[in-house]
């Protein structure tokens, strides 16, 4: 597998005002086909990094690259290497499930008839079938929720930066997202995956990292971070809990 990273974030600094940065000299990369647990508090700065990694914002030092080159140089095939599922829900009310798929598919230029078959499929995985023509306006939460990680998938991107994507979904569809991911990653995309629910990310993510009061305090495997903790054996969710407490 190539070693090259897909996503480097290297001496990051950044946040809404000069004088007051929310991150400071972040540091972590994710590799291809590996998919990696961005945690911490709310406030610890999870959503300013991805901000940086979208693009919506600029860094004060350091930066940002994917598939080895910045934003700045390549602005449309930086973003043409990502996909992003935002915690909330966006949806045109006026537009149906499936022309929302139709438009994300046009947006990353993705052929008609490798359109219709990932359609079918990620209708069929998240049981929107009987909701492919209604309008986003008439749906609930959850689905709502489906029809925007729908959209992403819908293209094949190198990184997915998907942030708690389980928020509203039923005990079905995080279990079909969880395996549809595995799936991507082992057809070598990589994922950066932002949640609370440590329980449910431990057993998916090759490696996690740690952000509190906008540093790095951690990352690596489950086991690496457990040792670095002195919690050997310990779950994600007490590694976790020993970390921010003392980092307090």
């Amino acid at each position: 597998m190539n070693d090259t990273p897909v996503l480097q974030i290297e001496r990051l600094t950044g946040g809404y005002s000069l004088g007051r940065p929310v991150l400071h000299n972040i540091e972590f990369q994710v590799s291809p086909g590996e998919m990696v647990g961005l945690i911490g508090l709310n406030g610890a700065g999870k959503s300013t990094t991805m901000k940086h990694i979208l693009g919506l914002m600029t860094p004060h030092q350091g930066g940002v690259s994917l598939l080895g080159h910045t934003r700045d140089e390549d602005p449309e095939a930086y973003q043409a290497a990502l996909a992003f599922v935002p915690e909330s829900p966006l949806l045109y009310d006026e537009l149906t499930v499936r022309e929302h798929m139709e438009f994300a598919a046009r947006a990353y230029n993705v052929a008609s008839e490798v359109y219709e078959e990932r359609a079918a499929a990620l209708l069929k995985l998240f049981r929107m079938e009987e909701k492919a023509d209604s309008l986003s306006l008439h749906l609930s939460k959850g689905m709502k929720q489906k029809v925007m990680i729908m959209c992403a998938f819908i293209a094949r991107p190198s990184l997915y930066v998907i942030d708690e994507p389980f928020l509203g979904l039923d005990p079905l569809g995080i279990r079909s997202l969880l395996d549809f991911m595995m799936d991507l990653k082992r057809s070598g995309a990589s994922i950066l995956l932002s949640s609370h629910i440590l329980s449910t990310i431990e057993n998916y993510c090759d490696r996690f990292v740690v952000l509190h009061q906008g540093s790095v305090i951690a990352q690596g495997t489950l086991e690496e971070i457990a040792q670095a903790a002195g919690m050997p054996g310990a779950t994600l969710e007490d590694i976790f809990y020993n970390l921010v407490k003392g980092g307090d």
